[in-house]
């Protein structure tokens, strides 16, 4: 089957409807997701199996987007981690520092065009 041998993302986002609309692209682009809507439960999952990205909300009830990435490359340091955020812009500090660090391996505003996250989906997975 075509999921199964698709990269498997994990969305993180306590706000349902944003997962439910990555989720749902991600789907018709064939690759099989997971979703958590906080911090601790991301961390469960990803300690459970391996995904090849995690697109992270920056503002969480439970922990800041950039404290779960650091903790989420502890866990994986081979995960891609996109910064999905309607908070921060991509010219702000802590995206900056987080790209040049090599944390996280793209931005993306929100809201988003449905194409800017299937051109990040080929970048990432060719």
């Amino acid at each position: 089957m075509k999921m199964q041998s698709q990269p498997s993302f994990i969305i993180v986002d306590d706000e349902p409807d944003m997962c439910w609309a990555l989720e749902n692209l991600l789907r018709q682009e064939g690759f099989a997701t997971q979703k958590a809507e906080s911090g601790q439960e991301a961390l469960r999952l990803i300690e459970s199996r391996r995904f090849k990205v995690a697109f992270l909300d920056v503002k969480l009830p439970d922990i800041d987007g950039i404290e779960l990435a650091h903790r989420i490359k502890s866990v994986d340091a081979t995960i891609d981690i996109v910064i999905v955020s309607g908070y921060y812009y991509q010219e702000d500090e802590p995206v900056q520092e987080a790209l040049k660090q090599g944390l996280i391996c793209a931005f993306v505003a929100k809201p988003y065009f449905h194409s800017d996250i299937v051109d990040l989906l080929r970048s990432l997975c060719p």
